[in-house]
């Protein structure tokens, strides 16, 4: 068996996206955000600060990562943290997903919190968190009388007992 049939079949991409970005000035010498695996779904963003900042266990800050993008109406830029930080560090993003929407002009920062037990240095260029581009459905909501009924009804947090 070759490797490539090892590593399985390989998922042709049908759509792409094309997002405008912009560089600040503190962003200087950093790497454009870029998919890390070919089957990666999100781009990674990096620390644009320019001290190193310290996070302590309970502690949130506002990272900069130095960009602006312009997204196509019709989509949003979806924020969510990196699986490696949150595991080995306790450290994850708050407002998670974060949403960046189509009209949003500004620079994209990440809120990160410490929930883990030791000191976290964040240092320039450090990957902080994934950006997953995706569509959006606008919906017309309607007001109405009652609702059509399921088996599952109102219930929710863990009924199931699961």
């Amino acid at each position: 068996m070759t490797a490539a049939a090892e590593a399985g079949p390989v998922v042709e991409v049908k759509e792409t996206l094309t997002v405008q970005i912009k560089t600040l000035p503190h962003f200087e010498g950093l790497s454009i955000p870029q998919y890390m695996t070919e089957g990666a779904s999100g781009v990674d963003l990096l620390a644009a600060c320019q001290s190193p900042v310290v996070l302590q266990p309970g502690d949130r800050v506002l990272v900069p990562t130095g960009i602006v993008v312009s997204l196509p109406p019709g989509t949003e830029a979806q924020i969510r943290p990196r699986s490696g930080l949150a595991i080995k560090h306790g450290i994850t993003l708050l407002n998670t997903p974060g949403t960046i929407d189509a009209d949003y002009r500004g620079e994209i920062q990440i809120i990160m919190i410490n929930h883990g037990k030791d000191a976290f240095t964040v240092t320039r260029g450090m990957r902080i968190a994934q950006m997953v581009f995706a569509r959006v459905v606008k919906a017309r909501l309607e007001v109405v009388d009652n609702l059509d009924g399921t088996c599952r009804g109102a219930g929710g947090f863990g009924h199931t007992g699961h």
